[in-house]
Protein backbone atom coordinates (compact mmCIF):
# COMPACT_ATOMS: atom_id res chain seq x y z
CA UNK A 1 0.00 0.00 0.00
CA UNK A 2 1.23 3.62 -0.82
CA UNK A 3 2.70 5.35 1.99
CA UNK A 4 0.17 8.36 3.66
CA UNK A 5 1.53 11.61 4.94
CA UNK A 6 -0.15 14.33 6.60
CA UNK A 7 2.74 16.47 5.93
CA UNK A 8 5.03 17.32 3.15
CA UNK A 9 8.17 18.18 5.76
CA UNK A 10 7.43 14.11 6.69
CA UNK A 11 9.92 13.29 3.53
CA UNK A 12 11.11 16.31 2.33
CA UNK A 13 14.75 15.82 3.67
CA UNK A 14 14.94 13.05 1.42
CA UNK A 15 14.78 15.36 -1.88
CA UNK A 16 16.80 18.37 -3.11
CA UNK A 17 14.59 19.32 -5.76
CA UNK A 18 10.46 18.99 -6.58
CA UNK A 19 8.65 19.56 -9.83
CA UNK A 20 5.42 21.06 -8.66
CA UNK A 21 2.56 21.06 -10.14
CA UNK A 22 0.31 24.41 -10.21
CA UNK A 23 -4.18 24.01 -9.98
CA UNK A 24 -5.00 21.85 -7.29
CA UNK A 25 -1.94 22.15 -5.38
CA UNK A 26 -1.27 25.72 -4.52
CA UNK A 27 -4.11 27.23 -6.09
CA UNK A 28 -7.90 26.54 -7.48
CA UNK A 29 -7.58 28.97 -10.32
CA UNK A 30 -9.66 31.76 -8.03
CA UNK A 31 -7.05 31.66 -4.10
CA UNK A 32 -3.78 30.25 -3.87
CA UNK A 33 -3.79 27.45 -0.45
CA UNK A 34 -1.92 29.15 2.29
CA UNK A 35 -0.61 26.16 3.98
CA UNK A 36 0.88 24.87 0.29
CA UNK A 37 3.09 28.43 0.26
CA UNK A 38 4.12 27.59 3.44
CA UNK A 39 5.40 24.01 2.98
CA UNK A 40 7.41 25.63 -0.51
CA UNK A 41 8.88 28.41 1.72
CA UNK A 42 9.93 25.62 4.45
CA UNK A 43 10.97 23.24 1.95
CA UNK A 44 13.15 26.39 0.34
CA UNK A 45 14.40 28.06 3.47
CA UNK A 46 16.40 24.33 3.78
CA UNK A 47 17.95 24.64 0.65
CA UNK A 48 16.00 22.94 -1.64
CA UNK A 49 14.66 23.44 -5.51
CA UNK A 50 11.37 24.55 -6.45
CA UNK A 51 10.36 23.93 -10.03
CA UNK A 52 6.83 24.46 -11.10
CA UNK A 53 5.78 22.47 -13.77
CA UNK A 54 2.29 23.21 -15.15
CA UNK A 55 0.22 21.85 -18.03
CA UNK A 56 -1.26 26.33 -18.52
CA UNK A 57 -1.11 26.15 -22.27
CA UNK A 58 0.10 29.77 -22.09
CA UNK A 59 4.04 30.87 -22.06
CA UNK A 60 5.34 31.17 -18.71
CA UNK A 61 5.91 34.55 -18.33
CA UNK A 62 2.04 34.94 -18.98
CA UNK A 63 1.55 32.38 -15.81
CA UNK A 64 3.84 34.49 -13.83
CA UNK A 65 1.71 37.51 -13.77
CA UNK A 66 -1.77 35.46 -13.09
CA UNK A 67 0.55 33.70 -10.39
CA UNK A 68 1.21 36.91 -8.61
CA UNK A 69 -2.41 38.20 -8.78
CA UNK A 70 -2.56 35.16 -6.17
CA UNK A 71 -0.06 35.97 -3.98
CA UNK A 72 2.22 33.10 -5.58
CA UNK A 73 5.64 35.31 -6.21
CA UNK A 74 8.87 33.77 -6.93
CA UNK A 75 9.69 33.75 -3.34
CA UNK A 76 7.82 29.88 -3.33
CA UNK A 77 10.14 28.94 -6.48
CA UNK A 78 12.72 29.10 -9.11
CA UNK A 79 11.60 28.19 -11.99
CA UNK A 80 8.67 28.05 -14.38
CA UNK A 81 7.69 25.94 -16.74
CA UNK A 82 4.58 25.43 -18.75
CA UNK A 83 3.15 23.49 -21.31
CA UNK A 84 2.63 26.30 -23.31
CA UNK A 85 6.32 27.33 -23.87
CA UNK A 86 7.47 23.82 -25.30
CA UNK A 87 4.20 23.78 -28.07
CA UNK A 88 5.38 27.41 -28.56
CA UNK A 89 8.66 26.05 -29.38
CA UNK A 90 7.67 23.48 -31.18
CA UNK A 91 4.83 25.66 -33.09
CA UNK A 92 7.31 29.02 -34.13
CA UNK A 93 9.96 26.18 -35.51
CA UNK A 94 7.63 25.83 -38.15
CA UNK A 95 6.87 21.85 -37.31
CA UNK A 96 3.01 22.72 -37.57
CA UNK A 97 2.86 25.11 -40.89
CA UNK A 98 2.15 28.85 -40.80
CA UNK A 99 -1.77 28.83 -41.22
CA UNK A 100 -3.35 27.79 -37.76
CA UNK A 101 -7.18 26.78 -36.64
CA UNK A 102 -6.96 27.80 -33.12
CA UNK A 103 -9.44 26.18 -30.70
CA UNK A 104 -9.20 28.14 -27.74
CA UNK A 105 -10.70 31.37 -25.82
CA UNK A 106 -9.18 34.96 -26.62
CA UNK A 107 -7.00 35.18 -23.61
CA UNK A 108 -4.82 32.13 -25.37
CA UNK A 109 -3.99 34.31 -27.84
CA UNK A 110 -0.44 35.60 -26.11
CA UNK A 111 0.39 31.66 -27.46
CA UNK A 112 0.85 33.05 -30.70
CA UNK A 113 2.68 35.89 -30.06
CA UNK A 114 6.43 35.30 -30.53
CA UNK A 115 8.76 37.95 -29.80
CA UNK A 116 11.62 37.08 -32.09
CA UNK A 117 10.65 36.48 -35.93
CA UNK A 118 9.93 34.11 -37.93
CA UNK A 119 8.30 32.29 -38.62
CA UNK A 120 4.47 34.12 -39.08
CA UNK A 121 1.84 32.26 -37.97
CA UNK A 122 -1.21 33.24 -39.38
CA UNK A 123 -5.22 32.19 -37.66
CA UNK A 124 -7.33 30.70 -40.40
CA UNK A 125 -10.74 29.05 -40.79
CA UNK A 126 -10.38 25.23 -40.08
CA UNK A 127 -10.91 25.03 -44.24
CA UNK A 128 -7.62 26.97 -44.72
CA UNK A 129 -5.65 25.55 -41.90
CA UNK A 130 -2.67 23.13 -42.13
CA UNK A 131 -2.60 22.53 -38.85
CA UNK A 132 -4.96 22.57 -35.38
CA UNK A 133 -3.63 23.97 -32.22
CA UNK A 134 -5.74 23.65 -29.40
CA UNK A 135 -5.37 24.99 -26.30
CA UNK A 136 -8.52 24.72 -24.53
CA UNK A 137 -12.18 25.31 -25.08
CA UNK A 138 -13.95 28.30 -26.64
CA UNK A 139 -16.13 28.62 -23.64
CA UNK A 140 -15.25 26.12 -21.05
CA UNK A 141 -17.97 27.25 -18.61
CA UNK A 142 -20.61 26.15 -20.77
CA UNK A 143 -19.32 23.86 -23.05
CA UNK A 144 -18.51 20.22 -23.33
CA UNK A 145 -15.86 18.35 -25.74
CA UNK A 146 -18.68 16.93 -27.53
CA UNK A 147 -19.82 20.23 -28.52
CA UNK A 148 -16.62 19.83 -31.11
CA UNK A 149 -17.82 16.94 -33.08
CA UNK A 150 -18.12 19.02 -36.21
CA UNK A 151 -14.74 20.54 -35.91
CA UNK A 152 -13.35 17.30 -35.01
CA UNK A 153 -14.45 15.31 -37.67
CA UNK A 154 -13.46 18.23 -40.46
CA UNK A 155 -10.06 18.45 -39.30
CA UNK A 156 -9.90 14.72 -39.35
CA UNK A 157 -11.08 14.69 -42.77
CA UNK A 158 -8.54 16.94 -43.91
CA UNK A 159 -5.90 15.15 -41.98
CA UNK A 160 -4.66 18.37 -40.01
CA UNK A 161 -2.58 17.48 -37.10
CA UNK A 162 -3.27 18.94 -33.66
CA UNK A 163 -0.92 19.99 -31.48
CA UNK A 164 -2.67 20.18 -27.81
CA UNK A 165 -0.98 22.99 -25.14
CA UNK A 166 -2.47 21.11 -22.39
CA UNK A 167 -3.06 17.71 -21.92
CA UNK A 168 -5.50 17.86 -18.48
CA UNK A 169 -8.47 16.43 -19.30
CA UNK A 170 -9.93 18.93 -16.20
CA UNK A 171 -9.50 21.52 -13.87
CA UNK A 172 -11.13 22.57 -10.75
CA UNK A 173 -11.92 26.32 -11.29
CA UNK A 174 -12.78 27.47 -7.66
CA UNK A 175 -15.34 25.07 -6.92
CA UNK A 176 -15.79 24.49 -10.94
CA UNK A 177 -14.92 21.02 -12.45
CA UNK A 178 -13.77 22.69 -16.14
CA UNK A 179 -12.37 20.93 -19.30
CA UNK A 180 -9.50 21.49 -20.86
CA UNK A 181 -7.40 20.97 -24.09
CA UNK A 182 -6.71 17.43 -23.24
CA UNK A 183 -10.12 16.57 -23.35
CA UNK A 184 -10.48 18.12 -27.06
CA UNK A 185 -7.43 16.20 -28.20
CA UNK A 186 -8.93 12.69 -26.57
CA UNK A 187 -11.74 13.13 -28.61
CA UNK A 188 -9.76 13.94 -31.92
CA UNK A 189 -7.51 11.25 -31.65
CA UNK A 190 -10.66 8.90 -31.10
CA UNK A 191 -12.23 10.37 -34.38
CA UNK A 192 -9.23 9.05 -35.97
CA UNK A 193 -6.99 11.68 -36.03
CA UNK A 194 -3.60 12.81 -34.70
CA UNK A 195 -2.61 14.61 -31.88
CA UNK A 196 0.39 15.63 -30.32
CA UNK A 197 0.78 16.43 -26.67
CA UNK A 198 3.11 19.06 -25.07
CA UNK A 199 3.13 18.62 -20.82
CA UNK A 200 3.01 16.37 -18.60
CA UNK A 201 3.03 13.46 -18.63
CA UNK A 202 5.08 13.91 -22.21
CA UNK A 203 8.85 13.20 -21.92
CA UNK A 204 9.40 16.82 -23.21
CA UNK A 205 8.66 19.06 -20.28
CA UNK A 206 10.56 16.58 -18.16
CA UNK A 207 13.77 17.14 -20.31
CA UNK A 208 13.31 20.80 -20.13
CA UNK A 209 12.68 20.53 -16.19
CA UNK A 210 16.26 18.69 -15.53
CA UNK A 211 18.08 20.78 -18.11
CA UNK A 212 17.17 23.82 -15.74
CA UNK A 213 17.88 21.82 -12.34
CA UNK A 214 21.36 20.95 -14.21
CA UNK A 215 22.15 24.27 -15.13
CA UNK A 216 21.92 25.46 -11.36
CA UNK A 217 22.96 22.17 -9.78
CA UNK A 218 24.11 19.35 -12.08
CA UNK A 219 24.89 17.06 -9.18
CA UNK A 220 21.28 16.39 -8.10
CA UNK A 221 20.61 12.54 -8.77
CA UNK A 222 17.37 11.30 -9.93
CA UNK A 223 16.49 9.97 -7.03
CA UNK A 224 16.71 13.33 -5.10
CA UNK A 225 13.71 14.66 -7.40
CA UNK A 226 10.39 14.51 -6.07
CA UNK A 227 6.72 15.03 -8.35
CA UNK A 228 4.13 16.23 -6.88
CA UNK A 229 0.83 16.87 -8.69
CA UNK A 230 -2.69 16.10 -7.74
CA UNK A 231 -3.33 14.98 -11.40
CA UNK A 232 -3.28 10.84 -11.53
CA UNK A 233 -2.60 10.67 -15.28
CA UNK A 234 0.03 13.82 -15.68
CA UNK A 235 1.78 14.09 -12.72
CA UNK A 236 1.98 11.13 -11.06
CA UNK A 237 2.13 8.88 -14.23
CA UNK A 238 4.35 11.11 -15.67
CA UNK A 239 6.84 11.34 -12.96
CA UNK A 240 6.62 7.60 -12.69
CA UNK A 241 7.50 7.15 -16.31
CA UNK A 242 10.32 9.22 -16.40
CA UNK A 243 11.86 7.69 -13.45
CA UNK A 244 11.13 10.04 -10.54
CA UNK A 245 9.79 9.80 -7.06
CA UNK A 246 6.00 11.03 -6.71
CA UNK A 247 3.64 12.65 -4.04
CA UNK A 248 0.05 11.96 -5.55
CA UNK A 249 -1.95 14.96 -3.89
CA UNK A 250 -5.37 13.33 -3.46
CA UNK A 251 -7.69 16.04 -2.12
CA UNK A 252 -7.92 17.36 -5.91
CA UNK A 253 -9.57 16.16 -8.58
CA UNK A 254 -9.65 12.57 -7.39
CA UNK A 255 -11.13 13.89 -4.15
CA UNK A 256 -14.25 11.86 -4.52
CA UNK A 257 -12.54 8.78 -5.24
CA UNK A 258 -10.26 9.22 -2.28
CA UNK A 259 -12.11 10.34 0.29
CA UNK A 260 -10.74 13.92 1.09
CA UNK A 261 -12.69 16.67 2.24
CA UNK A 262 -11.86 19.49 4.42
CA UNK A 263 -13.04 17.39 7.67
CA UNK A 264 -10.71 14.33 7.09
CA UNK A 265 -7.89 16.42 5.00
CA UNK A 266 -6.15 12.93 4.49
CA UNK A 267 -7.14 10.21 1.99
CA UNK A 268 -9.41 7.02 3.04
CA UNK A 269 -6.58 4.29 3.11
CA UNK A 270 -9.95 1.69 1.31
CA UNK A 271 -10.54 4.02 -1.21
CA UNK A 272 -7.29 5.25 -2.38
CA UNK A 273 -5.88 1.23 -2.49
CA UNK A 274 -9.04 0.52 -4.75
CA UNK A 275 -8.17 3.96 -6.60
CA UNK A 276 -4.87 3.66 -7.48
CA UNK A 277 -5.71 -0.66 -8.02
CA UNK A 278 -8.07 0.54 -10.90
CA UNK A 279 -5.84 3.49 -12.29
CA UNK A 280 -2.59 0.89 -12.03
CA UNK A 281 -0.54 3.28 -10.51
CA UNK A 282 1.57 3.77 -7.34
CA UNK A 283 3.30 6.42 -6.31
CA UNK A 284 5.51 7.22 -3.49
CA UNK A 285 3.27 8.68 -1.37
CA UNK A 286 0.40 10.69 -0.90
CA UNK A 287 -1.43 13.24 0.50
CA UNK A 288 -4.48 14.44 1.15
CA UNK A 289 -3.42 18.35 0.66
CA UNK A 290 0.29 19.44 -0.39
CA UNK A 291 1.30 21.52 3.11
Amino acid sequence: MVKIINNFSEIAQHYKAIFCDLWGCLHNGKKSFTKSLEALRSYKSNGGYVILLTNAPRPSEVVIKFLCKLGITEEFYDEIITSGDAAQFSLMSGNFGHNIYHIGPQRDLCFFERKHQPPCIELVPIADASSIVCTGLFNDQVEQPSDYADIINEGVQNNLPLLCANPDIQVDYGNQRLWCAGAIAEHYTRAGGESIYFGKPHKPIYDLAISKLNAVNSSILKSEIICVGDGIHTDVSGGILYGLDTLFVAGGLSNHETGVNDRTRSPNVEKLRRFLKRVKLSPTASIGYFE
